[in-house]
């Protein structure tokens, strides 16, 4: 399908810069554009890419100057990454099948009990337990399990593979990607006398609340009582551990590889790093911003704080200790040219003290 700038340009209330009627078919990055993509600028660093891309049609600020001419013709809009992701939506609609499909395909397992609102797919070599609902507008790809007694909301997709435990709730529009599993239980043994662990029933279940995405092979585990929930518009990245009650607040992003141990409350519009690994039974301030591989083994209360490093610190903190711990190796050397020195002048005051003796 083609558009023209013109059109684009309508549809994410932009102004055009150039031809208004020269048409894209594909989108692109900025270095990799060719006639008849678009592309979009809002990293400074890759300006440069600007006045030699051949992309058609570039979206960039609103208050954008080009330093040099530029061939592509220019959309200039308030927010270009946002407007860039707006057409990435509506190109990912136009071109998955997954939109339109619905019905069971078979092979499939759907129990009679089970409750399925209008236009759900159930792809090939999927299980749908007894006493599963199934909102409007749901697509349950290949090979995915839903436990009995779980509830999932409209417009959902659940990816190849995607595993759900019994009493799961599921909100609307939540996207789970491939191989991730909800509802699992949660990591509780008991220490015995003789130095065994005994197994603590984990009763409770996962809820996950709307406009949810969640990347894949990630780990969400079932509460030992209660629920481990999920709020409103978190984005999980791909492999993520989070366990047996834990609470991940409104609108918060936690990179890959990070675990967060149980009962531990992370505030609302909280951005988490890659591999980040969070202590127990914490509670963290709503905006809390945990940069990559940091620790957390205490909670907070002030909001909006950037933490760094393991065990984490403040960001300024951090950022002197990291100047502190790369001089180290120099100022090993300097002490030790110290202490020759101190030990020289120590020689030369007993020889002195000897002289003055005899």
């Amino acid at each position: 399908m083609q558009f023209t700038a013109k059109q684009i340009s309508e549809f994410i209330n932009g102004t055009i810069e150039g031809d208004e009627n020269v048409k894209v078919e594909e989108l692109s990055k900025i270095e990799d554009g060719k006639p008849g993509s678009l592309c979009f600028l809002s990293n400074p660093k890759y300006e440069n890419y600007l006045y030699s891309t051949n992309a058609s049609v570039v979206i960039v600020s609103q208050d954008f100057l080009p330093a040099q001419a530029v061939k592509s013709t220019l959309i200039k809009v308030a927010d270009p990454y946002s407007a860039f992701s707006v057409l990435l939506d509506r190109y990912n609609e136009v071109i998955s099948q997954v939109n339109d499909s619905s019905g069971i395909e078979q092979p499939s397992f759907v129990h009679p009990t089970a409750k399925l609102g209008k236009n759900v797919f159930i792809a090939a070599f999927s299980y749908i337990a007894e006493n599963v609902e199934i909102g409007d507008n749901s697509k349950i790809l290949a090979q995915v399990y839903v436990g009995p007694d779980t509830k999932i909301g409209t417009g959902c997709t659940l990816f190849p593979g995607v595993k759900i435990y019994n009493r799961s709730v599921i909100g609307d529009r939540v996207f789970i990607h491939a191989n991730t599993v909800v509802g699992s239980d949660g990591f509780g043994f008991a220490p015995q006398a003789d130095g065994t662990y005994s197994k603590i029933a984990q009763i409770g279940n996962v809820v996950i609340e709307d406009d949810v995405e969640i990347g894949a092979n990630t780990t969400i585990d079932r509460a030992t009582m209660g629920s481990t929930f999920i709020r409103k518009g978190v984005k999980l990245d791909n492999l993520i551990q989070i366990a047996h009650n834990v609470d991940v607040g409104e609108h918060s992003v936690v990179a890959a590889q990070t675990g967060i141990s149980g009962s531990t409350k992370l505030g609302e519009k909280s951005v988490v790093g890659g591999q980040v690994g969070i202590a127990g039974h914490l509670s963290l301030a709503k905006g809390t911003q945990i940069g990559a591989q940091a620790g957390i083994n205490f909670s907070t209360t002030e909001e909006n704080k950037q933490w760094h490093g393991s065990p984490a610190q403040p960001l300024r903190d951090w950022m002197r200790a990291s100047v502190i711990f790369k001089q180290l190796p120099s100022v090993e050397k300097r002490i030790a040219a110290l202490e020759t020195t101190i030990a020289q002048l120590k020689a030369l005051i007993e020889q002195n003290s000897t002289i003055q003796d005899k």
